[in-house]
């Protein structure tokens, strides 16, 4: 799978940003984007994040413990 220049996430709804900013939940620096869950979150630090859990996910079920 070739990941697109813009990233995993599509984040170009307004429903993603805020006029107010808040502390990232991944990185701590202050950001006015949000999450799906309306929680404070850089693009880039919550596709880090999924790509992280991936693999863990993939690690645990080739471990068998998933």
């Amino acid at each position: 799978m070739k990941i697109p220049p813009s990233g995993l996430l599509n984040w170009t709804s307004s429903v993603h940003w805020s006029k107010h900013q808040l502390p990232c939940r991944y990185c701590g620096e202050t950001t006015n984007l949000r999450d799906s869950s309306r929680k404070a979150a850089h693009k880039t630090c919550a596709e880090n994040a999924l790509t992280q859990q991936a693999a863990e996910a993939v690690d645990a079920y080739q471990k068998g413990t998933l």
